[in-house]
């Protein structure tokens, strides 16, 4: 275990000993004890399709993303990267570089900076590094791509050439990056956010020998990349000693107090700007680009642009690592569970934390006697692997879920049908009530949409000429987060209001849905709102990530706003309608506020304003601590169903029909809710069918760093997709919301699986299903 990994497990054991006091507490203790009062207004903004407030900027061209800012001076900057997993260099040859037209400066390790190694992820409240290994500080090289260079000059044309021209040589020592290999030295315990990736309750083994119906079975998942249409690119500049980065991130806050780490600056000497990201999914965190380019900035004395290729983003951003899973069920001859057993073994490095928790979805799931879930490590000579679109759940969901269908079809019972069997009351390890749980209503509405009922349940019985067609289902599910340090700023004035967080707009809709929850909070027209994000200089440390922005934002707009109403009253004194009320007494509406029970007794933001004298009113305000997931169960949850056609001549699978029906509480925008569900729909597709980073084994080095080689969904790939949801608010969240970024691509590869199975007779357990595993 590293000294990161220690903390790590160190802040997780003081957590489960604060959150089995929590558990105990009295409901109106905890945040979330109290309905927020959002949820029973259903006339407002929330709730109603919207168009994205950033639509417009973005198709007439003037939203500007992070290569697009324009600075004097700037220069362009290329990467050289490293052709050995392991060892050092040893000389390295970059005069005909420097010679090149237009080349300003090359940087290496040489003459880089003396910086301090990028705090990691999780290491403490606000570190975004994706792993704690120095940048440009030595001779070591420690993953195959790994920067070693980077090449700056006049236009990028000219700095892409000359790093071409850089020779460099190196002592290659022994590196461990077989998978296989690194199982046979033996694999470790794993950690996940502080906490041991292992759960037991009461003796799997011995239910599961007894059980009269078993499953076992092996299921694998390759590694993946991030592939965001945005490139991951950066200008940096330092002006007047304050370094001021425009970037590609889903984190500005952590980034700014990360950077000031690194360079031995005060946090308030860093300035991180974001306005927009094009897709993020965990990818567009601290990387080695930033450092590098700010640090090239700072050598060469010029602003610096530096845009990952393609290929550069394989080398450099960490993605999915592999894993490799063991699911045993035990159940009785009506379905219910005795025993579940999922355990396993991922790859990471022993520079980062964050191993695949592909366990995770398992842990509330079902309702089984007993339990044994583990997850083990092995730690390879590679890139640092990172979170991932639903990290855990996306490939966990596949092995959980293709069992269960397997034991359905040993059972001879419907897979619905066995799931809804096994639905839990309360969840089945920590015993937590659930904050809500509407799953069986989700299972019933969708299998009658899309037809389940149609589906013939003998494997390979269904024929449309020369294609087989079949239909599966799967579960997915995705916790509800919501992260300490989400703070907010409102400023009202007689005209509206702004508000103030740093948050992020990666493409989700973020900036219209909280403009549309806090013009009802407000009770102002949605025209009457402006919502700042995506700059390091404002208030609070969100994460756009884990699918808790939505709820960090609301809980610290929703504090912000209670502020905001006492000051009010403070401000509307004794000569107003609201005299002698209480904030907890009042409602705001129609520009102004007013008793909740007696709504005449009203005044306007502006009279209240004009009376004090003042041309506007500030508040700043944090959210509780997010001790709601400690006192209840809180997941997003969902029900998919699939239909494939396989050619019976090539083997070529196809999805003709997709749909998710999901239970993710209230939903605040229909309009770009829908676009997320199919998002991440679409994104499963592509886990179930055809992505897969090449890695060779022997070297360390991907091998198929292009969107030509790695394959992901294009629209003919693309089927129908439907979406639907309970509409069902969570009275223990912020508006009733839970997230909705993730649980999308959660079980669709096992509704893939189980389609395929379904149509073909083949049981499909090593992901990608390509065709070669049908013929």
């Amino acid at each position: 275990m590293n000294l990161d990994e220690a903390k790590s497990l160190a802040k997780g054991t003081l957590e489960s000993i604060v959150a089995k006091a929590v558990a105990l507490a009295p409901d109106g203790w905890i945040p979330g004890g109290e309905p927020d009062t959002l949820i029973r207004s259903r006339n407002g903004h929330v709730g109603k399709p919207t168009s994205r407030i950033d639509g417009p900027l973005k198709v007439t061209g003037q939203a500007t993303f992070a290569a697009e800012f324009a600075m004097d001076g700037m220069v362009y900057a290329a990467l050289v990267y490293s052709t050995v997993a392991k060892g050092r260099i040893i000389a390295m040859d970059t005069d005909h570089a420097q010679a090149a037209p237009g080349v300003v400066g090359v940087m290496t390790h040489h003459n880089a900076p003396r910086l301090a190694a990028p705090p990691v992820f999780m290491s403490n409240p606000k570190a975004a590094g994706g792993d704690n290994l120095p940048i440009f500080q030595d001779a070591t090289i420690h993953w195959n791509g790994q920067p070693v260079a980077v090449v700056l000059a006049e236009t990028q044309e000219q700095a892409d050439y000359a790093a071409t021209l850089i020779r460099v040589d190196y002592e290659a020592e022994p590196a461990l990056t077989s998978f296989e290999a690194a199982k046979a030295q033996g694999p470790t315990p794993a950690l996940f956010m502080g906490h041991p990736l292992h759960e037991e309750s009461g003796d799997a083994d011995g239910a599961l020998e007894a059980a009269a119906v078993k499953i076992d079975a092996i299921y694998t998942t390759p590694r993946h990349n991030h592939n965001a249409i945005e490139l991951h690119g950066v200008t940096a500049a330092w002006l007047d000693g304050v370094l001021r980065l425009h970037d590609a991130s889903q984190l500005v806050a952590h980034e700014a107090w990360s950077l000031g780490k690194i360079f031995d600056i005060p946090e308030d000497k860093v300035i991180v700007t974001s306005p927009f990201v094009g897709g993020g999914f965990g990818g567009k965190c601290l990387w080695q680009h930033q450092v590098l380019a700010a640090a090239a900035a700072k050598v060469v004395g010029r602003p610096v642009r530096l845009v990952l290729s393609r290929e550069g983003v394989y080398r450099v951003v960490g993605g999915r690592s592999l894993t490799e899973q063991r699911v045993q069920l035990g159940a009785d001859r009506d379905g219910k569970l005795k025993a579940l057993i999922h355990t396993g073994v991922t790859a990471q490095t022993a520079a980062n934390v964050l191993p695949e928790p592909f366990i995770l979805p398992t842990k509330s799931a079902y309702a089984s006697e007993t339990f044994k879930l583990n997850v083990q490590k092995v730690e390879l000579d590679m890139v640092a692997n990172t979170f991932m679109r639903a990290p855990g759940e996306a490939v966990g969901t596949f092995a959980l879920e293709c069992a269960m269908d397997e034991l359905a079809e040993a059972l001879g019972i419907d897979p619905i049908e066995l799931r809804i069997r096994n639905e839990p009351e309360k969840d089945p390890l920590s015993g937590l009530p659930f904050s809500s749980r509407n799953l069986t209503e989700a299972w019933h509405t969708g299998a009658e949409r899309f037809g389940w009922a149609k589906r013939n349940r003998t494997p390979r019985a269904t024929r449309d000429g020369e294609w087989l067609v079949g239909m599966g289902c799967a579960a997915g599910t995705y916790p509800y987060y919501r992260m300490p340090g989400g703070a907010a700023r409102i400023t009202l004035t007689a005209d509206g209001a702004s508000i103030d967080i740093a948050a992020h707009e990666m493409g989700m809709g973020t900036s219209t849905a909280q403009t549309q929850v806090a013009a009802d909070r407000l009770g102002l027209s949605m025209e009457a709102v402006r919502f700042n994000y995506g700059d390091s200089t404002l208030p609070g440390v969100v994460l756009a990530g884990g699918s808790q922005q939505t709820a960090a934002i609301g809980a610290a707009v929703g504090a912000a706003h209670h502020a905001l109403v006492k000051e009010l009253l403070k401000l509307a004194g004794n000569h107003s309608p609201l005299a002698g009320l209480k904030p907890d007494q009042v409602a705001c509406t129609n520009a102004g506020l007013c008793q909740h029970d007696e709504p005449e007794r009203y005044e306007s933001y502006a009279s209240i304003l004009t009376r004090a004298g003042r041309e506007s009113v500030s508040v700043e305000a944090e959210g509780p601590p997010p001790l709601e997931t400690m006192h209840w169960s809180m997941h997003s949850h969902s029900a998919m169903f699939c239909e494939v056609r396989v050619n019976t001549v090539t083997g070529e699978p196809r999805v003709s029909r997709f749909l998710g029906s999901f239970d993710c509480g209230r939903i605040l925008n229909p309009k770009t809710a829908s676009s997320q569900f199919k998002g991440g729909i679409i994104m499963g597709l592509g886990l179930a069918l055809m992505e897969e980073t090449q890695f060779d084994e022997r070297k360390g080095r991907v091998m198929n760093p292009s969107l030509s080689e790695y394959h992901i969904p294009v629209h003919l790939d693309v089927p129908d997709i439907e979406v639907m949801w309970t509409d069902i608010p969570d009275p223990h969240t912020p508006m009733g919301a839970r997230g909705i970024g993730e649980i999308g691509i959660t079980g669709v590869g096992a509704a893939v699986a189980n389609a395929i199975y379904n149509a073909t007779g083949k049981r499909i357990r090593d992901l990608p299903i390509t065709l070669d595993k049908l013929l």
